[in-house]
């Protein structure tokens, strides 16, 4: 197993990746499947590796920890998606780097933002819909990994 910094960030580098990870230029990882699939059949892999990053985990880690296995396992099903991707604001017409990064951008048409907390607030919720508002993406999921069961921590949102 060979690891990787990414800013701030360490990626566990389980060899599936043909790319190298270098998050800063947030490049779409290889195992991207060359056909584009249906937005259910999307979210419910995208769960799917949730679920079974869950199952193994439990509640109780860092968010970080979840977001690097939940990257794992979308690699290991060939789901293409970014990683730690910057979110421009757009004022003006300039472009400012104001710090915003979107957890996971999943075929450039989900985004997922993972929390790992005792409860979900509306500031979290306000988090993806303003997200998904600046990225121009209409549906996204805010997944909790800080619960019993996956099911009760799982939330979508549609523009």
């Amino acid at each position: 197993m060979k690891i990787a910094k990414c800013k701030s960030l360490h990626l566990l580098r389980f060899g599936v990746c043909e790319r190298s990870i270098d998050h800063e230029g947030h490049e779409e990882h290889e195992g991207s499947s060359k056909q584009k699939l249906k937005f259910d059949e999307l979210s419910n892999k995208v769960l799917g590796c949730a679920i079974e990053v869950h199952r193994e985990l439990g509640p109780g880690l860092l968010e970080s920890t979840y977001e690097q296995c939940l990257a794992y396992e979308l690699n290991r099903a060939k789901i293409p998606f970014q990683l730690q991707l910057e979110l421009p604001v757009e004022y003006k017409q300039i472009k400012l780097n104001c710090g915003y990064r979107i957890d996971l951008l999943v075929d450039a048409r989900l985004i997922v933002e993972l929390k790992s907390v005792d409860h979900l607030l509306k500031i979290h919720e306000a988090q993806i819909l303003t997200y998904m508002k600046l990225a121009k993406v209409k549906v996204g999921l805010l997944i909790n990994f800080n619960v019993e069961v996956l099911k009760k921590g799982i939330k979508r949102f549609v523009l």
